[in-house]
């Protein structure tokens, strides 16, 4: 399967990376980089890009207030 998510800025990947990791390990998985993904369930993996885009939301919103 290809990847078609396109980073639009790519000098944010090494934060998205960061975040990523630092999300996944939150949820309980803290080998999160080392293991094969394919064997998570689809729930693990929509857990970790759901909170993923929560977090980015919620800085653009603090962001556009002011904060």
């Amino acid at each position: 399967m290809a990847n078609n998510n396109k980073i639009v800025v790519p000098e944010a990947r090494a934060a998205l990376n960061q975040m990523k990791l630092e999300i996944a390990n939150e949820l309980g998985m803290s080998n999160y980089d080392s293991m094969d993904k394919g064997n998570l369930t689809s729930r693990q993996n929509g857990y970790v890009g759901g909170y993923m885009v929560k977090q980015l939301v919620k800085s653009a919103q603090n962001q556009l207030a002011g904060k």
